[in-house]
């Protein structure tokens, strides 16, 4: 009705309900029940992967076109992140590992400002949940490939030359700071990251309609808000990158603490 704003909810946002599901698969839908956010998820993972396999399906000696724009996207993670933390030898190693997090992370945050999608899967704690333990896997296992598993959590949890009795302390600490806390902190940073920013946008979107249509006299308003949406798109945009980065690069940081866990 004329003159009533209805304020972005979380709900509606991000648990839209079933889309697509039983009239596509029958009584087995329930299971592969797909929602907006799904799509998402599943429209953005194939155009990376659809990008990647047409841009280096047949590579040349000196790059052009799209194989040049890919490997310059590849040169970023390999240079910037990979062998910056890990070295030439271990970042060309766990590349692959942080390629496909980074590429991953950015293409779903992209989805926020793209028309037609307006919303980012990394809002909602699924997709970034799945991301982290990639990332837990990753590093769990450069450690146990280096020094066998037993050794690796012996090493990441107990610290050599302190007295037995501090051991009661630090050992839970060490084993809640890096078995818990570092893939729960990625998930949340980067959920809440999108989430916000996604909130922000939906409200000044939605008052820039509010003023223009429906409150006629305060009309000139919608002209504000429309700006500050803008603006606020435009620095969206820096996060959307600044997450994929410090996803990325905390996966290699943690890659690397796993391989030194025995140089406490």
């Amino acid at each position: 009705m004329k003159g009533e704003f209805h304020s972005p909810n979380l709900q509606e946002e991000y648990f839209p309900g079933e889309q697509f599901g039983d009239f596509l698969l029958g009584g087995a839908g329930d299971w592969f029940a797909l929602d907006r956010l799904m799509v998402v998820r599943l429209l953005m993972a194939v155009i990376v992967a659809v990008f990647f396999v047409v841009a280096m399906r047949r590579p040349k000696l000196v790059p052009t076109g799209l194989q040049n724009v890919a490997e310059l996207m590849l040169d970023f993670v390999r240079i910037h992140i990979a062998e910056e933390i890990l070295g030439k030898k271990e970042g060309r190693r766990f590349l692959p590992v942080l390629a496909t997090i980074f590429f991953l992370v950015i293409s779903m945050n992209v989805a926020a400002i793209i028309p037609g999608l307006n919303i980012s899967p990394n809002a909602r704690i699924g997709m970034p949940l799945i991301l982290a333990l990639f990332a837990y896997i990753a590093f769990i296992y450069a450690g146990s490939k280096k020094m066998g598993f037993f050794k690796f959590l012996k090493s990441a949890v107990v610290i050599p030359n302190l007295p037995p009795v501090l051991h009661l302390i630090v050992v839970p600490i060490e084993i809640f700071s890096n078995f818990v806390l570092r893939p729960v902190t990625l998930t949340i940073r980067l959920m809440a990251n999108m989430l916000a920013g996604h909130m922000v946008l939906v409200l000044l979107f939605g008052a820039t309609n509010f003023f223009f249509w429906q409150l006629n006299g305060w009309t000139a308003l919608s002209g504000l808000t429309l700006v500050a949406a803008v603006a606020f798109t435009l620095f969206e945009m820096l996060v959307i990158f600044l997450q994929a980065y410090i996803f990325a690069l905390l996966s290699a940081v943690y890659i690397e603490l796993s391989l030194h866990a025995d140089e406490h």
